[in-house]
């Protein structure tokens, strides 16, 4: 991000918020988003987030999530300058510990007991069955640009896995269907002395919850269907609805959420690469995590 589009952004932030000025410390930054700790000359802190698209609707995701009840850490004000979202948001401060399991599962259910709000982007069945479809869309892109070009196993497990889609999204909006978070890990629950806020809602949407306690594990280990069925397990003793259990697409609970979020993730791995981050020398590094995740497709959709 440009350093004087940066400082404008801030400025914009600190004149809606009545602030003149903060000592600024990174905490993380990336190509498309960064965040940074605040201190003020009175000894108080905030958090400045910025973030281009598509993570520059954050600011509505948060305050509809803390309408509607579910833990987030405050929006003190938010601003768009030339394309990207500044948000100064409430310091939640070190955290107590990391995560549990117990932790993701009480979090996912005050989130998929939030009403649904009409603003977020919505992944239904047709959503999910079109995953594969435009996956090899942008693989056509990709191929046009002569980028990825010895991926014809990636072609044919795409092909492969749209022809089955139809059957196996079957069980899409069975509960919970509602707030899905879409970056659900441990790292996105902070863990106060006092209270727990859920962070990081660049991406939520609606659609199956399932999807957000299939993320919750990460993606780097190969997927462990029986310690997610452990996990949906714990979400339905901590109030989650026992339809989590149900099989669905002709499929175990557990395997349909771990195969669709494998393959929700391909989709956005491959337009990141055409359209977001659209940088030829990250090619190798998406392919990579493309066909791993898609070797998991087929297997755990039984394609």
């Amino acid at each position: 991000m440009d350093m004087n589009l940066n400082a404008d952004l801030l400025d914009n932030l600190l004149t809606v918020d009545g602030r003149s000025s903060a000592a600024r410390e990174e905490v993380r930054v990336w190509s498309m988003s960064g965040v940074e700790r605040l201190t003020f000359t009175d000894g108080t802190t905030a958090i400045f987030k910025y973030a281009k698209k598509p993570f520059d609707s954050e600011d509505q995701a948060l305050r509809l999530a803390r309408a509607l009840g579910v833990p987030v850490p405050a929006v003190h004000a938010s601003a768009v300058v030339d394309g990207w979202l500044g948000m100064l948001l409430e310091d939640l401060g070190p955290a107590a510990r990391e995560a549990d399991d117990l932790d993701g599962a009480t979090a996912a259910v005050v989130l998929h007991h939030a009403r649904t709000a009409a603003a977020l982007p919505v992944l239904d069945q047709e959503g999910l069955r079109r995953l594969p479809g435009r996956a090899l869309e942008h693989l056509g892109q990709l191929r046009k640009a002569e980028r990825w070009q010895d991926t014809d196993d990636i072609e044919d497990a795409l092909d492969r896995t749209a022809q089955a889609a139809d059957a196996r999204s079957a069980g899409t909006t069975v509960a919970p269907f509602g707030w899905v978070h879409s970056e659900f890990h441990p790292t996105s629950l902070h863990i106060g002395r006092h209270s727990w806020r859920l962070l990081d809602f660049a991406r939520a949407f609606t659609g199956p919850g399932l999807l957000d306690l299939a993320s919750w594990h990460g993606t780097l280990d190969t997927p462990d269907p029986v310690r997610l069925r452990v996990f949906l397990e714990v979400y339905v003793t901590e109030g989650g609805t026992p339809d989590a259990l149900a099989e669905r697409g002709g499929l175990p609970a557990e395997q349909w959420a771990l195969g669709w979020h494998r393959m929700w993730a391909v989709e956005w791995f491959m337009e990141q690469s055409i359209r977001w981050i659209n940088d030829p020398a990250t090619d190798p590094a998406y392919i990579k995590a493309v066909r791993r995740h898609l070797t998991d497709v087929l297997h755990l959709l039984e394609v």
